[in-house]
């Protein structure tokens, strides 16, 4: 099979048209289309099925278009071991977290690993759904879980510890949190049903020191840890955060500090593919290094 029309097959695949693929590989509708035709005739399958909505893969195409996605996957790989330099880190690095450590922590220190490595680009995405490292959907993670897959190579950087918080305002108006039994006639702020899932276990506020099993009722639930954050902010409520969201803020004050909050540890993920890659070693000894320093 000619590899050129394999790889044009490819791209119409994944940009579900031949207007969206010519414009993503710099050539004209009618030679994608000639491609794909003869492509299908060599093969004597049909790989597309034509809808007014757009090219839809038949059984046989989706077939293909995996075993083509998997050699790409490959020489992909192959590519950035045969030319990228194991002393010199430079290129592009396409790094994914979650939204709040992101935000919260990880850009706060991205400028002293760009001094460090000007020939490095770093392209951060900031999702709470876990990207798919084997397939490269990103080179690497950071991670609030163990991961479970034996391809990926981990490495736990530090443990994030949560803390109870409170405005000022909130404190002025309500009085002080003096003990977990004092919860009952505070305002509790809480995670929502459809917080990231690396949360599910932070809901503490509703159920410690609860003998009858019953949660307390939140004010207010929030999907979002900033958002939780800056309604803490607002003097709505009591709040557990991790510390790493108000290290840098002097709006909230910590309560119950000797209080046991659950904590979860943090992990630098990345495929067996990438264990050559200079930039990413770099990325990752710079984490590690920096970890030791951070008390979060």
């Amino acid at each position: 099979m000619d590899w050129d029309k394999l790889r044009i097959f490819h791209s119409v695949a994944d940009a579900g048209s031949f207007t969206n693929a010519a414009n993503a590989l710099n050539l004209s509708q009618s030679a994608i289309s000639r491609q794909v035709s003869a492509l299908e005739h060599d093969l004597s399958v049909p790989l597309f099925s034509r809808h007014a909505r757009g090219l839809i893969l038949t059984e046989q195409g989706e077939t293909l278009y995996h075993t083509v996605h998997d050699v790409l996957l490959k020489l992909d790989a192959v590519k950035n071991k045969l030319t990228e330099s194991t002393e010199r880190p430079e290129g592009k690095l396409k790094i994914t977290t979650t939204v709040g450590l992101g935000t919260g922590w990880l850009t706060n220190r991205i400028h002293e690993f760009l001094e460090l490595y000007p020939d490095v680009q770093l392209n951060i995405s900031l999702v709470n759904e876990e990207l798919d490292l084997a397939t490269r959907q990103a080179d690497c993670a950071i991670r609030l879980r163990q991961p479970t897959q034996a391809e990926i190579i981990q490495r736990k950087l530090f443990t994030v510890h949560f803390h109870i918080y409170a405005s000022p305002e909130y404190i002025k108006r309500n009085g002080q949190l003096k003990s977990i039994e004092d919860l009952d006639s505070h305002r509790i702020l809480a995670f929502g049903d459809n917080s990231p899932s690396y949360l599910s276990g932070m809901n503490w506020l509703k159920t410690v020191g609860r003998t009858d099993h019953k949660p307390r009722t939140a004010v207010c639930e929030v999907d979002n840890l900033i958002a939780l954050r800056k309604v803490c902010e607002g003097g709505a409520g009591i709040a557990v955060l991790p510390d790493y969201i108000v290290e840098s803020k002097h709006t909230l004050v910590q309560l119950l500090q000797n209080a046991e909050v659950p904590s979860m540890d943090t992990y630098f993920c990345y495929p067996q593919s990438m264990r050559g890659s200079a930039k990413l070693l770099a990325f990752r000894d710079f984490l590690i290094s920096k970890s030791r320093q951070w008390e979060f």
